[in-house]
């Protein structure tokens, strides 16, 4: 989660992910796939057809050879709207896994190549913000510019947590235009990255966390999962994984055309720009604070808020409802992140919109104000599993720090194993309401393989007008 330009199903049924209105079911369409892919076999290896020929025209080969299943596609095969929307180390895996070695600084050995650009930007964005904080004048310091920076860190946060985490992300509640909008903007405010490559990256990470395919693997320590997998170029196994989500409710999304076709402005002006012109005309603070406050302070401390959610909240806590998993639950980082802190819970039932079990709005006041939309009639449908589902879970594979479990002996406690594990992606369970691809919802038993990814999900490109 965050960026600085980021199971067991309990009931009777085997979810099927939606495909769109009149698309045949996932049964049906993988007979057809099969049949189809058989057939072709029948005509190009029945020993009863002639014999090809040694050489053919090149023209006619290329023509003729399939593209292989999992391979990246080359140019020549993307239309030309969506080249520019692919980066171009996934145009070329084959050569981008090739050359993906970890570059050696000073005898210290990375994992990865990298990114010079970012280790400087980041680097020199928190060390400016050191100086600032050492050599404020506190004598200085006025009230008003002091809550006016917590108001716009609560406008992004809330941006990140309802809009591009629980809304766009895992879809746990219907938003209208109006609120849809208002999430866009606050997102804006926050001035992380594009929201088609936040909600990518964090729904490979849901899929395949703490593996290689997981954007921030907290098995590679705290500082990687922090900020460190921003310095450097993703594993090939994240590209991999993330052409294989599905993104078409996010590219069909009218507010998010918007924002991906104005993102840069967007971005300048309600980051960075607006924040910083309020107090020098509403209440003549000084440029230096106004934007010493905005830019640096606010920004900053807004990023590594965000980032705990992929560090600490993986690293230190509790493991109430499934103890084989790393998310935990740390309620330090929940009071940070606006309510995301209860990470167990959130990894567990990826869908409930309160990204955790109780909404104590003390702790949690992303969950208070989306509450506070429904009431209006802004948002619905908000789902949260029932309390029957959550108890079976937490007794089968919660490590028994839960309330109810407090005091109980051990004897009670559904058996199972005594140690997390960390280096294993669990499923989640499932989301009940597969109105979209059960892809946003990371459901392990609804997910196609990588072949018939690779092979029956249309590219999907954005529809801007214009």
């Amino acid at each position: 989660m965050g960026h600085l330009s980021t199971s067991e199903r309990v009931c009777s049924t085997t979810p099927m992910p939606s495909t769109g209105e009149g698309s045949p079911p996932l049964m049906t369409r993988r007979a057809k796939l099969s049949s189809e892919v058989q057939a072709r076999r029948g005509e190009d290896s029945s020993p009863e057809s002639a014999p090809r020929p040694k050489q053919q025209p090149q023209q006619q080969q290329q023509q003729q050879q399939p593209m292989s299943v999992g391979a990246p596609p080359s140019p020549r095969n993307i239309p030309k709207h969506l080249i520019n929307h692919i980066p171009k180390d996934q145009i070329n895996m084959e050569e981008y896994t090739r050359n993906f070695k970890g570059d050696n600084i000073l005898g210290w050995q990375f994992k990865a190549p990298l990114k010079w650009d970012k280790v400087i930007q980041i680097s020199l964005l928190h060390i400016v913000a050191v100086i600032c904080f050492i050599t404020y004048p506190l004598n200085e310091l006025r009230l008003s510019s002091t809550l006016w920076s917590f108001f716009m860190g609560g406008v992004a946060g809330f941006g990140v947590t309802a809009g591009a985490h629980r809304f766009w992300t895992h879809r746990s509640y219907k938003a209208n235009k109006i609120l849809r909008s208002l999430l866009m903007i606050s997102y804006c405010v926050a001035g992380q990255n594009t929201m088609y490559d936040w909600v990518r990256d964090h729904r490979v990470h849901h899929k395949y966390s703490e593996t290689d395919a997981d954007p921030h693997n907290a098995n590679r320590g705290f500082f990687f999962s922090h900020v460190g997998w921003l310095m450097m170029l993703k594993h090939p196994d994240v590209l991999r994984r993330g052409r294989q989500i599905d993104m078409s409710d996010i590219v069909s999304d009218p507010v998010l055309q918007f924002h991906q076709k104005y993102f840069v402005l967007l971005k300048t002006l309600l980051c960075f720009v607006l924040p910083t012109l309020v107090p020098v005309y509403c209440w003549n603070e000084t440029w230096y604070h106004a934007f010493v406050h905005q830019c640096i302070f606010r920004y900053v401390f807004s990023l590594n808020f965000t980032w705990s959610v992929n560090s600490a909240a993986h690293l230190w806590g509790s493991r109430p409802y499934d103890k084989r998993i790393m998310p935990s639950e740390n309620i330090y980082v929940s009071i940070m992140a606006m309510g995301e802190g209860w990470h167990n819970y959130h990894h567990v039932f990826p869908w409930d919109y309160k990204a955790a079990e109780l909404g104590d709005y003390k702790v949690n006041m992303t969950t208070m104000l989306l509450d506070t939309f429904q009431r209006i009639g802004w948002a619905w449908d908000m789902k949260q599993p029932s309390k029957e589902l959550v108890r079976r879970t937490l007794e089968k594979y919660g490590d028994g720090t839960h309330a109810s479990q407090v005091g109980v002996g051990a004897a009670t406690i559904a058996p199972g194993s005594t140690q997390m594990v960390g280096h294993l992606h669990y499923s989640e369970v499932p989301d009940p309401d597969l109105e979209y691809d059960a892809e946003s919802s990371s459901t392990e038993s609804a997910k196609l393989d990588e072949n018939e990814n690779e092979n029956e999900r249309p590219q999907k490109s954005w529809q801007f007008n214009g």
